[in-house]
């Protein structure tokens, strides 16, 4: 699918659809990008109209001056779907696009028909938390700047499980489940990446999320993909997420880290279209 552009809220957002069927959006997280969710596009789109975006900030959408907050990211999907002329569809989200979610269910729930959290949480005890991230992102770019492959793989310290990890070192042009190899997501992290800019404005997003005491109040049916080696976002803070909304259903991605819907996309996307078709 090519690459469309939606003028929304003052900004263009960069957008591709694939399949048909009813639609789904895909949110993706903090410094990533609409390419994030390669594991998924092959297998969702065969049973609905899938749209991934790149959130404003990020890939080829505008990068604008200004503070951003989690009610800005909602407004945006909210425009997006009018300029697309859907009324209502599924969401899913993975981390910051999780978190994303949880706003945009809370600000317009007649747009939403059901809700897909992933390694995501419902906010931070205080303001350490955004900046951890922020201070992680960062200096990954810095990283990046001396040699962007090694870098990458140190990020994978965070984002994989161990074992998978060497599996990935043992063989980098492999091609997991025919879609993606850890040699493809290197050069594609490199195309478009966040700037610093990028990633104090996310961060600063960040400290505006906190749905923990309405989340009783989503209806929606919801299911939460955690995994069991996250050291990003523990599988404890998905638990208690679970344990507010009342109509969710749990589901632990054994053996895996934050980046989850890339090492266990088999068993994620089953576990999507199998809650999205019920």
């Amino acid at each position: 699918m090519t690459e469309q552009y939606a003028d929304v809220n003052g900004v263009k957002l960069c957008y591709e659809v694939f399949g048909d069927g009813y639609p789904l959006f895909l949110i993706h997280g903090f410094g990533a990008k609409k390419e994030n969710w390669i594991a998924q596009i092959p297998d969702l789109s065969k049973h609905f109209k899938v749209i991934r975006l790149d959130n404003r900030g990020a890939g080829k959408s505008d990068r604008p001056n200004g503070k951003y907050t989690m009610e800005i990211f909602a407004d945006d999907i909210n425009g997006l779907m009018e300029h697309l002329g859907i009324e209502k569809a599924n969401i899913a989200g993975w981390s910051l696009g999780g978190m994303i979610v949880q706003n945009f269910v809370l600000k317009y729930p007649e747009r939403v028909n059901k809700m897909i959290l992933i390694n995501t949480n419902h906010g931070f005890p205080d303001e350490s938390g955004p900046e951890v991230y922020k201070n992680m992102r960062l200096s990954d770019l810095e990283m990046k700047k001396e040699d962007h492959a090694k870098a990458w793989w140190a990020g994978t310290r965070t984002s994989f499980h161990l074992k998978f990890r060497k599996q990935m070192e043992a063989a980098p042009s492999k091609m997991w489940y025919g879609v993606w190899s850890a040699e493809e997501l290197i050069k594609e992290s490199a195309i478009n990446p966040p700037t610093a800019k990028d990633i104090n404005m996310q961060a600063e997003a960040l400290k505006t999320h906190n749905t923990f005491d309405r989340l009783d109040t989503i209806k929606n049916p919801t299911l939460i993909l955690t995994a069991s080696h996250d050291r990003l976002i523990p599988k404890s803070s998905m638990e208690q997420i679970h344990e507010k909304l009342p109509n969710s259903t749990i589901v632990v991605m054994e053996k895996a880290g934050h980046s989850s819907p890339l090492s266990k996309a088999p068993e994620v996307n089953q576990n999507i279209i199998d809650f999205l078709k019920d």
